[in-house]
């Protein structure tokens, strides 16, 4: 009896494991704090985000985390930057802007996906974290406001399906 539920549960945590490598998140446009704020929560930016996909979920501090966003655009983007502002809890935590053109070929129109890999902090606590990502052209006009929440665990949750 005893063998039988240790050969379920291996098989159960073999089939579940795959689907805790990664991640879609929900999210959400920004919305104004300002009246004179571009911010609109309805989505009507040129570029328009249809997902948020962070591999391995959840984020693991001192481990590299894949974050990849779907969009489309009908305009013709060569230049840009992204803007991250990253918060824990309600503490701002980290900030940094990123060219477009390194995070996905550019001249970028129609559907595309920005890929950002990188390391995060081995002594970020674990907890809820929200990103907010404005996209801006060359003429630092707003192209897109998204915000999205994501988790960092103490144990790399993924890593031995990663591995095998």
């Amino acid at each position: 009896m005893a063998v039988k539920l240790i050969v379920i549960l291996v098989f159960s945590m073999c089939i579940l494991l795959p689907f805790s490598s990664a991640k879609s998140t929900d999210f959400h446009y920004c919305t104004r704090v300002f009246w004179f704020d571009n911010a609109d929560k309805k989505g009507n930016y040129a570029v328009k985000v249809s997902g948020v996909d962070i591999t391995p979920y959840p984020v693991k501090g001192g481990k590299e985390a894949t974050f990849s966003i779907t969009a489309t655009t009908d305009d013709n983007i060569s230049s840009g930057k992204l803007i991250i502002d990253v918060k824990y809890l309600f503490l701002h935590v980290h900030h940094e802007t990123r060219d477009i053109c390194k995070e996905t070929s550019c001249p970028v129109s129609g559907d595309f996906v920005l890929s950002h890999s990188q390391a995060l902090p081995g002594i970020a606590p674990p907890g809820p974290y929200t990103l907010t990502m404005k996209m801006v052209d060359g003429n630092n006009q707003e192209l897109s406001c998204i915000t999205f929440g994501f988790s960092m665990s103490l144990i790399a949750e993924s890593t031995a399906v990663a591995d095998a």
